[in-house]
């Protein structure tokens, strides 16, 4: 099943400024936090010293920019949900599928890079790789979507066969073509499976309960 959204709903479900979920996605662990709080602090330093350079008439300027990036580290989070939000609402179109899980299946991704210094003192490059789970989905016309995610405990639930609820996007006003898919939905467990929260979760369940 596939049924077109309006643009308005669209717009509630992917929202322009970071949801709580986003902004807990990007807030990251212990160490980009202190990533952050680093740039914050060199930013502020480097702030000061400019307005200092330009004396008392710079001073309140310069304290307004130092206000700023010093809670870059509490504001970093938002900002980087909010792009990649804006990458998903660049799409003209997008609707409301259902469909089915055809195969459940886990593969090791390279994530990212790390160099490190071996017992020789030669740098390499270290690749960072994680099991994900791949979801395939179809629906009456055929296949309709894959989707990963990083292992989880409550994803052992996850066969063949489960009903799934998703939003799909497309430039296309019929949706012939899909170009993205958001986080998608298993009623039967409650359960939500993706990377990235994109949806406005009670937003997307009002639409499932209207829809059925």
């Amino acid at each position: 099943m596939l049924i077109p959204l309006t643009r308005q709903a669209f717009e509630d479900l992917i929202p322009l400024i970071a949801t709580g979920a986003q902004y807990k996605y990007y807030w990251g662990g212990v160490q980009e936090i202190i990533r952050r709080a680093l740039i914050s602090v060199v930013g502020v330093t480097i702030i000061w010293l400019i307005g200092m350079a330009f004396g008392d008439g710079g001073q309140a300027l310069s304290l307004i920019f130092r206000i700023i990036v010093g809670l870059y580290w509490l504001w970093a989070p938002v900002y980087q949900a909010s792009l990649r939000n804006k990458t998903y609402r660049r799409y003209k179109y997008s609707g409301f599928a259902r469909g089915r899980i055809f195969d459940v299946y886990i593969t090791e991704e390279l994530v990212g890079e790390e160099e490190q210094v071996n017992n020789k003192g030669k740098l390499e490059i270290i690749e960072i790789k994680e099991r994900r789970l791949n979801v395939e989905i179809e629906d009456e016309i055929g296949f309709l979507a894959k989707i990963q995610a990083p292992l989880r405990r409550s994803y052992k639930v996850i066969n063949p066969g489960e009903i799934v609820e998703l939003l799909v996007l497309s430039n296309k006003p019929n949706l012939a073509t899909i170009e993205r898919v958001t986080d998608v939905y298993l009623p039967r467990y409650n359960l939500w499976v993706g990377e990235y929260p994109y949806l406005r979760r009670d937003v997307f369940l009002q639409i499932s309960r209207e829809l059925n």
